[in-house]
């Protein structure tokens, strides 16, 4: 079963402005999906659709089958939504507002406890239960609402930037987190800036750009269309200069790395074959960027020139 189907979805607002040409999409149950895209591509306007806070111009959207105009309250129950800015009441203490959710879902209060103690404990927000939320740091902030949008047990879950402005530690967290809740059989739509996180968790992707899907694949296949990759190599001895290896772009970084980018049709080997004749050892090899973030930019830019 497909636990989202978008059927030529349009938006058009009363100043003319087109935030969606008619866009198709189809995410399965149990995926792990990313929609990416720039500022004002329709990412936001797509998601607020489904989630029933904007009226599309036209079009059709399917929660797990449920026609999201003809049955609204049953489609809304079978997701959770967490929003780019923290919109809860922050006075209120981490426990309250995620029983408060539960409460708007019509859960009996003994069952909302249960629920409201495993949401707290799978974000591990035990501890600060009774904490009023202002004094939660940004993080915790995040992982509240992650909570309270998982409180009512929703089949399909849609975190809108969920790590903006969090460190990179507990994004990890956040992540491991999520994986975890995917693993268990909720079905994740992701949109991010953070391209790594595309990359580390979703299996299918699609991008939209000026109100259109320009590419819906799987990630795998997405990342295998890359040209070439860029590596970071730390250097036994201190370089001074290096020369030219056919084929390759090399930039030194300073004395004890080398930036190199490798075209898939050569690989490494010849690339270390130039650097040993140089009497240059690589101690060390790690990924330059992100491959998916260079992808995405290729695929927008490509996008600009056709239009």
């Amino acid at each position: 079963m497909k636990a989202l189907s978008i059927r030529n979805l349009k938006k058009v607002y009363a100043d003319g402005l087109v935030a969606l040409k008619g866009i198709d999409l189809d995410v399965e149950e149990g995926d792990f999906f990313a929609l990416l895209g720039p500022n004002g591509a329709g990412k936001s306007t797509t998601i607020g659709i489904i989630s029933s806070l904007v009226n599309s111009s036209s079009g059709d959207v399917r929660i797990f089958d449920v026609d999201l105009k003809r049955n609204k309250q049953l489609a809304k129950s079978y997701i959770g939504l967490v929003p780019q800015e923290v919109n809860f009441n922050q006075f209120e203490t981490a426990r309250n507002i995620v029983m408060n959710q539960a409460g708007y879902y019509g859960m009996p209060r003994k069952q909302a406890l249960q629920q409201t103690e495993r949401c707290l404990k799978l974000m591990h927000l035990w501890d600060q239960r009774d904490t009023v939320s202002r004094r939660l740091s940004g993080g915790m902030k995040r992982r509240v609402m992650i909570a309270r949008a998982m409180v009512h047990q929703p089949k399909l879950l849609i975190l809108d930037e969920p790590t903006a402005g969090v460190d990179i530690e507990i994004r990890r967290s956040m992540w491991e987190t999520m994986k975890q809740v995917n693993e268990q059989g909720t079905t994740i739509i992701l949109t991010t800036h953070y391209l790594e996180e595309a990359e580390s968790l979703c299996r299918n992707i699609a991008i939209i750009n000026q109100g259109a899907i320009v590419e819906d694949t799987d990630m795998q296949s997405l990342l295998a269309r890359l040209n070439e990759e860029h590596f970071i190599c730390d250097v036994k001895s201190p370089l001074h200069k290096i020369a030219a290896i056919p084929g390759y772009k090399i930039e030194l970084l300073n004395a004890m790395q080398i930036s190199v980018s490798v075209p898939k049709s050569l690989g490494l080997n010849q690339l270390f074959q130039g650097l040993s004749e140089q009497q240059i050892e690589v101690v060390s090899l790690k990924n330059g960027s992100n491959r998916l973030e260079q992808l995405f930019l290729d695929l927008i830019n490509a996008d600009k020139k056709v239009s």
